[in-house]
């Protein structure tokens, strides 16, 4: 299951009106579409801690621009027993890579 920003959301958090670059039904579209996913759940605040308080995932997933403990919901998932893991970037591929590129 993944969470994942609304647009309202991501345009509240990022205070630009370039941001999201794909709509919400479109990057839903594209995460259930990967066979690994078994569902999509769009979440409207600031950060999904509600979301993965209710959900009680096993496996909290980000990327590795963060450091674990720095990882919204690190606590709920820790406290469990869990595992929260940080997957690498991969380069060129950004929504400010993609903005900048379309303003060429």
């Amino acid at each position: 299951m993944i969470g994942l920003n609304t647009d309202a959301s991501v345009k509240r958090q990022n205070k630009s009106t370039e941001r999201p670059v794909n709509s919400e039904d479109k990057r839903a579209l594209l995460l259930s579409a990967l066979y690994f996913v078994s569902a999509v759940v769009l979440f409207d605040e600031e950060t999904p801690y509600d979301l993965i308080k209710k959900l009680q995932p096993d496996v909290l997933v980000k990327g590795a621009d963060y450091k674990p403990e720095e990882i919204v919901g690190y606590d709920i998932v820790k406290g469990r027993g869990g595992e929260v893991v940080t997957i690498p970037l991969v380069e060129g591929f950004s929504t400010t890579g993609i903005i900048e590129k379309l303003k060429k």
